[in-house]
């Protein structure tokens, strides 16, 4: 299973992107990847964020996660599921994010 993070991405992101299965995107780099989020569907690349340190804002960013990686208790993080959408929400993890990709 391939995994890029934005780190691997060069100049033509959506061609260094191409067979992956999944991208890993910070918190910090989330608000500049918003066109990025628009490849990845169309490559069905799966996209995991991890948003410790800070609370996650609402936004259409939401549409493109598949799994995130938050500050909160278990039911905080079945709230935030529920509300945004995203399939795979975990609260208070210290593992790496890549444990969880599927």
């Amino acid at each position: 299973m391939r995994i890029v993070t934005l780190a691997d991405l060069k100049e033509d992101k959506r061609a260094d992107m191409q067979g992956a299965r999944w991208l890993i995107l910070s918190a910090e780099e989330l608000e500049s990847s918003t066109t990025l989020l628009m490849f990845t569907e169309l490559e069905d690349i799966l996209v995991a964020v991890d948003h410790r340190g800070s609370p996650p804002p609402d936004g259409l960013w939401q549409r493109a996660v598949h799994l995130i990686l938050i500050d909160a208790d278990k039911n905080e993080a079945e709230d935030f599921s529920r509300k945004s959408g995203i399939t795979k929400v975990i609260g208070n993890s210290t593992e790496d994010i890549r444990t969880f990709l599927w």
